[in-house]
């Protein structure tokens, strides 16, 4: 039998090819990488506290950039870019356990005065026009969900509330978000799995909800 005989240089050849592909491959992780600490992260959205907005399964990309490019780890702001602004749906690192990401709606900022009155809620001592709150139960309850305040949003930090007002756990209960929990805004949804139904390409009663893909997160 004869033995195969490479020709001068095609080793180091299919060195140099394989080498080239783990650049490739290196080079897309380290962009990925980039992009999901500083530019855009996937979330899904595991509880109703912000329905009708947003649904359980809904799966929604979150601008990391929108704010500001803060430092991996220490979460610094290194370049501010703009303040979140009244009605972001912000994603941010939950205060009491930082390990833990929620979503939820900003409604009062840096040093104003929130104030919740039988469901209405009053900024700087003016009635909200709330366009995003959304009600399900009509009584007004003892405690802080239908009756809180008045209290004044420490400076660096942000109120607020999930869009199911009557079934969110947030900024009434556990206090105020402050600034360096921020991850980002979210601003699209673009997938959303209801987790049962049939086989069928009717949003209403198959698995995939195809209406919801592209809807956007509307804000102030």
């Amino acid at each position: 039998m004869k033995k195969a005989v490479k020709t001068p240089g095609e080793g180091s050849k299919s060195k140099s090819i394989a080498r080239e592909y783990i650049e490739v491959l290196a080079i897309a992780a380290l962009l990925a990488l980039f992009v999901r600490v500083f530019v855009v992260q996937a979330f899904k959205i595991p509880s109703g506290s912000m329905e009708p907005t947003l649904l359980v399964g809904d799966h929604i990309l979150v601008n990391k950039f929108i704010y500001g490019i803060r430092a991996p780890i220490v979460n610094n702001m290194m370049i501010p870019i703009r303040s979140p602004k009244q009605f972001d749906v912000i994603v941010f690192q939950y205060p009491w356990n930082p390990s833990v990401d929620y979503i939820k709606r900003i409604i009062g900022l840096p040093l104003q005065k929130v104030q919740i009155i039988d469901k209405k809620i009053y900024v700087n001592d003016a009635l909200l026009k709330d366009p995003f709150g959304y009600y399900s139960d009509p009584r007004i309850v003892p405690g802080p969900r239908d009756n809180y305040g008045p209290v004044v949003v420490p400076a660096n930090h942000y109120f607020v509330m999930g869009d199911n007002r009557d079934n969110s756990s947030d900024s009434r209960f556990w206090g105020f978000v402050p600034s360096p929990n921020l991850v980002g805004e979210a601003f699209v949804v673009y997938w959303s799995w209801r987790g049962s139904g049939s086989l069928t390409f009717n949003p209403s009663t198959g698995f995939v909800r195809w209406d919801r893909f592209g809807k956007l997160l509307l804000h102030g």
